[in-house]
């Protein structure tokens, strides 16, 4: 049984100072930094996802209702979709990107990024050339996780209480034994308690 580590969306365009801010997403980012720093040697594999949106529709409003509709936000490569540079991405193996053309909060949702349009080093801003369109044999989180034998995965990221919450959920119902770090998210929400009681209610182990 392999193990891994799932960061979700810590990137620009979600912390402080970017289009959709979350309060401590930053923090979180350099948390994260310190946390694989620490315990890196007890994952198999260490993975992260982005939001990467090219035209994902109604997802993008100029009156949002911040439910179903936000504004333009991790625009397909621009600096507001880099990971935040708080984020030491050392450890991280694969990065997998979602919500093109169509609103995605799940990570199950993303597709495996080219090998060459990953951070290498430091962030670079993302090019245009980042942006195309993924062919049909793109390889998504779920058959990536299966064909590295994980059947036990920790997800940690941005934000608690929708991408963190859906891609913790979806693990579940992927087969997935799932555990969410409290203290290694950033939610929207003031209050959380309820998107930790629909984790754990989902068989979600809440740490």
């Amino acid at each position: 049984m392999s193990r891994a580590l799932i960061i979700v969306d810590v990137q620009n365009d979600f912390c402080e100072g970017g289009a959709l801010a979350v309060d401590g997403g930053a923090a979180v980012a350099g948390a994260i930094s310190e946390y694989v720093d620490a315990h890196h040697n007890e994952f198999d594999h260490i993975v992260a996802t982005q939001d990467w949106h090219i035209d994902p529709g109604g997802h993008f409003s100029e009156t949002p209702d911040f439910k179903d509709s936000w504004p333009a936000h991790c625009v397909a490569g621009t600096r507001g979709a880099d990971l935040h540079p708080d984020l030491d991405t050392e450890y991280i193996e694969a990065y997998f990107r979602k919500g093109q053309y169509a609103a995605a909060y799940s990570g199950f949702e993303g597709l495996l990024a080219p090998e060459d349009a990953v951070p290498t080093g430091e962030r670079q801003a993302g090019s245009a050339a980042d942006a195309l369109e993924p062919d049909g044999d793109a390889v998504g989180l779920d058959d990536w996780l299966q064909s590295h034998d994980v059947e036990d995965v920790v997800v940690v990221g941005i934000a608690t209480d929708y991408c963190v919450l859906a891609t913790s959920l979806d693990a579940v119902q992927a087969g997935y034994s799932v555990t969410v770090v409290r203290s290694l998210t950033a939610g929207i929400a003031e209050d959380l308690e309820e998107t930790l009681a629909e984790m754990e209610l989902g068989g979600v182990d809440v740490a």
